[in-house]
């Protein structure tokens, strides 16, 4: 897909790794939907990023661990930029717990955003970009779904079952909706971790560097204007899957 003058929503586009994709879409052209939820000044600081790069770019507050957010969210993006052509699910909930001290509340509350929002809103794009008879879906995933951190084990499984609804959307939406995951691995410094912790995480990786924000942007560029991919889990990782990962803080 050509993304000149495409319409792309991003979730979690404020800050962080869903900033850095927000941007990297409008550097190609495409008119931006920033998501976000509580990070308002991010989200305003992302769109005049956006604006400034000769795009249309907008913003729209949702919290996606409510689905009637979800609803009002897509019908406010809808009558503001019309259908969208790119859907990126990138927000997310990160949250350690020993899994002896797991409640239900927890358990549902990550579940409820890193993996029945992104089929919501899968979903609901879904229906018009088969309207349009075109379309493209990227998750961003998390090596946590592919190696257990048993110190993170609802995020663990939640990104684990994003991954199976990345295989299954591509199959059931196929041909003309294409959907696909980014795996990133060490690619942001989680809040709060010691820079010399950081280095030390990386220096185990196969390449021995950890990676950047902007490293995940380039993959899931590449996924939706590559028009001969669905159904693929790429690898952002520095080869942090081959070695069994490096449990983070």
């Amino acid at each position: 897909m050509n993304l000149q003058g495409r319409v792309a929503l991003v979730t979690g586009g404020g800050k962080r790794v869903g900033r850095a994709i927000a941007l990297a879409l409008a550097a190609r052209g495409a008119n931006v939907v920033v998501h976000y939820h509580h990070s308002q000044s991010e989200a305003r600081e992302t769109t005049q990023a956006i604006s400034a790069l000769g795009v249309d770019g907008q913003r729209i507050q949702a919290d996606l661990s409510d689905p009637a957010e979800i609803n009002r969210m897509m019908f406010i993006v809808k009558d503001l930029v019309g259908p969208i052509d790119v859907l990126v699910n990138s927000a997310s909930a990160f949250q350690a717990k020993p899994v002896m001290e797991l409640s239900v509340e927890d358990w549902d509350a990550v579940m409820a955003v890193n993996l029945r929002a992104p089929f919501l809103l899968s979903q609901q794009s879904a229906r018009l970009m088969q309207e349009q008879g075109e379309g493209v879906i990227v998750n961003i995933a998390d090596i946590a779904g592919q190696v257990p951190w048993p110190r993170f084990p609802h995020h663990s499984v939640s990104k684990a079952g994003l991954i199976m609804l990345t295989r299954v959307l591509a199959k059931a939406l196929a041909p003309t909706i294409r959907v696909n995951a980014v795996v990133p691995g060490p690619t942001l410094k989680p809040d709060g971790m010691p820079d010399e912790r950081w280095e030390t995480l990386g220096d185990v990786l196969p390449l021995r560097r950890t990676g950047s924000p902007e490293n995940v942007a380039q993959a899931v560029l590449g996924l939706i204007e590559n028009d001969f991919v669905t159904g693929a889990i790429w690898n952002v990782d520095g080869g942090d899957s081959l070695v069994g990962s490096v449990d983070l803080l």
